[in-house]
């Protein structure tokens, strides 16, 4: 059964990725999808988009990914995760953010996401691990 994630559309209840410019636009079970368009906060000096600004969207995006498969006050916390750069984005690129569900067992969850720009083209690319800090 999925949880209900309305309360977590738009900037998740995580002030700092609403800054980065990042909305998460629906949940299903397992699953997330943001819409971010890069502030000036999520950009470097040069104009790209700084690349542990990546990892913090990542990791939120896997972290909700992981919540919504979750029962109400269980949580879940990264043990890893490694992200590969495929090209650049800079301040108010098109991207979209999706995440979801590998794997997910009684203690451990793994997880992939995606950042692709406005062509559909992967930007950044992440695999993840997160322990489940379960109710029971």
């Amino acid at each position: 059964m999925s949880r209900d994630m309305t309360k977590f559309l738009g900037d998740g209840g995580m002030p700092l990725l609403g800054r980065l410019g990042m909305q998460f636009t629906s949940f299903t079970e397992g699953t997330v999808e943001a819409s971010w368009v890069p502030t000036a906060l999520a950009c470097n000096p040069n104009g790209p988009v700084q690349g542990g600004v990546y990892g913090v969207v990542l990791d939120g995006a896997m972290n909700f990914a992981t919540l919504s498969r979750l029962e109400r006050g269980e949580r879940c916390t990264t043990l890893e995760m490694k992200m590969s750069f495929l090209r650049s984005a800079k301040v108010n690129d098109q991207l979209t953010v999706k995440s979801n569900i590998v794997k997910i067992g009684g203690k451990i969850a793994f997880l992939r996401a995606v950042i692709t720009n406005a062509e559909g083209k992967s930007v950044v690319e992440a695999s993840g691990t997160q322990m489940l800090l379960r109710n029971s």
